[in-house]
Formats: C-alpha cells, structure tokens, sequence
C-alpha cells in the first residue's frame, strides 16, 4: 500500500502525532468537516469542478523552471517547481479554492482563518470572492506591518482583516484569535486553516489539495530531465507547501525529502522557529506535534524572517516524517535567507517570497557541498509581498 493511503490513520493519527483535541462545541462541527471530506472531496462532481478552477482559473499547471545561472554557481542541477506563478502568488490558493469549495457544498456562507505572511489570507480571500462568500482574515500586529501589500490586497478582495494585538502578536496569536472568533460562527462558518496543521481532519485534507504540486511536478522533472531528482526541498513552517511537493515523491526511495525551516537570528529560544531540530512533542491548536516550548510546557516565542514560519509547532505529518527518518530537516539562519532572497533576483530574475528563500539558501548550501546532484525545490511563492520590508531594512545590494 502506498504512503498516502497509509496514513493518517482513521483518528488522524500519524504515528504518535495528530488527532483531533477540540472544545465540546467544536466535536459535532469537525466531525461534520470529517464527513463531508470523505463524501464530497473524491466525488467525481467535486474533482471536476476543482480540475476546472485550477486549470481556468488558478492557471495550472505551474511550471518547472531550470535555474540555470545558480547551477552554474553552485555546482549543483537546480530547478524550482513555480508556485509563485500560482494565481494569488503562492501555493496556497491549491487548498483555500478547495476548501471553499467544500464549505459552498457544506452550505456555509463565510470563511474564516489565520495568516502570517498574508499568503493564506490573501488566498482565501481570493477564494471567498470567487464563490460570492464572506471573508474574516485574523493577522498578527507585527505581519500587519511587516506584509502591509498582502494587508491592501485582502482588503481589496473584499475581506475584514482582524488585527490580533496580543502576545506575540504573529502567527500563533493569529490562530488563536480565529479559533475563538469560529467558536461563536461555527454553524454558518467554515474555518479554513491554513496549513497541514490543526486538528484532524485539516493535515489529511491539506495535504491532498496540496498533492497537486508533487503530482505534476514529478511528471515535469521527468519529461525535462528523464529520471527523478535526487533531492527535493521545500521551506517549512506549519508544512504544506512542502507536504504538497513531497507527496510526489514519498514512495521514491532513491529520491531524498528535505524540509528546510528558519534557524531565525540563532539557537537561543525565543530567537528561531527551528522546531524539527529543537522542539519536543506537545501539543497546540487542538492537535499533537514537535513543539518549541518554554520551561512550563506551553508554545515558546518564535522568531523567522520569514512571517509565514514564524509558529512553534509543525504540522503532525511532518513529525512522524522527522522521527521515521523519512524527511531530512535543516535550519536555515535569517542571514542565509537573505543571501538567497537578492541572489534569485539577480541570476534568475525571479524575486522570491523569503519563506521560499529558506529552501533557495539550503539548495545553494547543498548544491555547493554535492557537486552535480539535480535538486528539485518547491518555490513555495513569490517575494512581492516582502519587497518594501526587504529594501527598508536591508537596502538593495544584498550580501
């Protein structure tokens, strides 16, 4: 049997992690979620009208781009699945137009969710407009300001944007905020989250709408160069970019998984997101997971460049993926990313988003240290969004 078909398991279990750990109010309104899933989600009719929306509507299939000028410095073969081309400028649009379309059969009239980097919630936005839908985007204070263009284009999209100004004020408080916000909507909303996180059946049913990323990039590779690459990478935080590509994958022995995740400023908490290497398991947002945590147990602070992996947990696949052995994790400083961010921009003409700058710097890492290997990985989005935050704090010659 497959990977995919193996797992999660019926409880949303992968391994030791997942499940679902919900409020009693909830239980019904995920369970409900659970079975439309599995009803509607491999029905001909909804795979149909989901094929046509990303064929006419999101502009896939995204290409696989051969980096010529950053194989030629690294020593590497280079090639980048373009998820920046994806229409909204980013992978998220494969689940948010799929979950809104499950929301519409399930009879909801609104969407809710979190957002870091403004990707998801730009995404979602884009998907609530399309489907004549209402829209409740919660976002933390600091990404208001660190990703002010994705703030202007949601609200542009029609969606209220809910500035969350406690704690942290990122990405984790953003996803408390929601939950909250859903608690008292539940039966009229759907929470739309945003990665391969929370509660099941969220990690199975992002992963799946994400799957079309490693399905057309694997045929891609092999038309263009006529055998798999020997590594695919990815940049991680809650993990669905990098679900999505590995999925393509995952049953390819000879073919090495990495995740690459932000070593932030350092190794002291509270200055990174490096879960995969630092975090233990515990538990957030009404699932289990690898976990960055304080001396009490609870969410540590996190820090990324990058806001869209500014969270301390990761998405339960990828801890089961972690302790199988399966994937390989790296952690990638702030420094690195940057490096990577200016030199796309200047050898490929392609500015990445700086979530997807974290798998462009380990590539050039590991390109350099393994001379002539082909690395394949998913440019998770475009660098837009993080153009103004870039040049005012850094300027324009890069490193």
């Amino acid at each position: 049997m497959s990977y995919l078909k193996q797992y999660p398991n019926q409880d949303g279990y992968f391994g030791d992690f997942g499940g679902a750990f919900l409020p009693p109010e909830l239980e019904s309104q995920f369970a409900e979620i659970n079975r439309a899933y599995l009803a509607l989600g491999r029905s001909a009719d909804f795979l149909n009208e989901l094929r046509y929306i990303r064929k006419h509507y999101q502009g896939r299939p995204t290409p696989v781009s051969y980096a010529r000028n950053l194989s030629r410095e690294t020593g590497a073969q280079i090639y980048l699945k373009r998820e920046d081309l994806n229409h909204s400028g980013a992978h998220k649009l494969n689940h948010c137009m799929a979950e809104a379309l499950l929301a519409k059969h399930m009879g909801k009239t609104k969407l809710i969710a979190e957002t870091g980097a403004g990707q998801h919630g730009v995404a979602l936005a884009t998907a609530a407009a399309y489907f004549g839908m209402e829209c409740e985007i919660h976002m933390g204070e600091i990404d208001i300001a660190k990703e002010a263009p994705n703030v202007t284009r949601m609200k542009l999209l029609g969606a209220e944007v809910v500035p969350v100004g406690f704690g942290g004020r990122s990405l984790k408080e953003a996803v408390d905020s929601a939950f909250q916000s859903y608690l008292g909507q539940a039966e009229t909303a759907l929470f739309a989250i945003g990665s391969v996180v929370g509660p099941h059946p969220f990690p199975l049913m992002v992963r799946d709408f994400q799957s079309v990323i490693g399905t057309e990039a694997r045929e891609q590779f092999l038309e263009l160069v006529g055998e798999l690459p020997d590594q695919v990478g990815a940049c991680l935080g809650g993990g669905s970019n990098a679900m999505g590509i590995f999925s393509g994958f995952i049953d390819d022995e000879g073919v090495s998984l990495n995740g690459v995740e932000p070593l932030g400023k350092g190794t002291k908490l509270g200055e990174h997101s490096a879960t995969m290497t630092f975090g233990k398991p515990g538990m957030i947002h009404g699932f289990k997971c690898l976990l960055l945590s304080d001396e009490e147990g609870n969410p540590a602070p996190v820090h990324s460049i990058a806001s869209g992996l500014d969270y301390p947990g990761v998405g339960p696949e990828h801890s089961f993926l972690k302790t199988s052995g399966r994937v390989n994790y790296h952690a990638i400083s702030d420094d690195e990313t940057l490096d990577a961010f200016y030199k796309l921009s200047r050898m490929e003409g392609i500015i990445p988003a700086l979530e997807s700058a974290h798998a462009v710097a380990w590539a050039m890492k590991h390109g350099r240290e393994n001379p002539g290997e082909t690395i394949l990985i998913n440019l998770s989005g475009r660098g837009d969004k993080d153009i103004d935050y870039v040049a005012d704090n850094f300027g324009f010659e890069g490193s």
